[in-house]
């Protein structure tokens, strides 16, 4: 894969676990330039994370790690390092502009497919904050070297 990729981010939080009304779900998507390198056996994508209505960016390091392990690393406006592996579930600190939370991420399934080209993830886990249940939550990451799959751009 080339060092400059671009990465479609989207995902869905549903609160409160129990099929909440449709307009109470919380989707997001976002399509971002980004680096891509290959070190040590691992892919990292890197990419900045700019939070409307708030001066400053976040610096975000995907790391993946076989076929089992992504991890999520933000450090700027916002600060944390959250962990997915299938069928286990990780704490962590997330530090926000608004304060700190302790996240709790239970990683239900995880599917990573990469190719010459592209790195596709897909992770659906459960959220808490503070030991509280939080949401059930997808996350789907598309990574493709800039001017191949559908994201390609002249």
């Amino acid at each position: 894969m080339t060092k400059d990729v671009l990465i479609s981010i989207s995902g869905l939080h549903m609160e409160g676990f129990s099929g909440a009304a449709e307009e109470e779900n919380e989707a997001i998507e976002v399509v971002t330039p980004g680096s891509y390198y290959w070190r040590n056996g691992k892919h990292y994508i890197i990419y900045e994370e700019v939070t409307e209505g708030i001066p400053g960016t976040t610096k975000n390091k995907i790391k993946i790690t076989g076929s089992d392990t992504v991890e999520i690393m933000k450090t700027g406006l916002s600060n944390t390092h959250m962990i997915f592996e299938k069928n286990k579930k990780n704490l962590t600190y997330y530090q926000t502009p608004y304060g700190q939370m302790l996240i709790g991420v239970k990683t239900r399934n995880m599917e990573i497919n990469v190719t010459e080209d592209d790195i596709d993830i897909y992770v659906d886990y459960e959220m808490d904050v503070n030991y509280q249940p939080l949401a059930d939550c997808k996350i789907k990451m598309e990574i493709r070297a800039k001017g191949t799959g559908p994201f390609a751009r002249t």
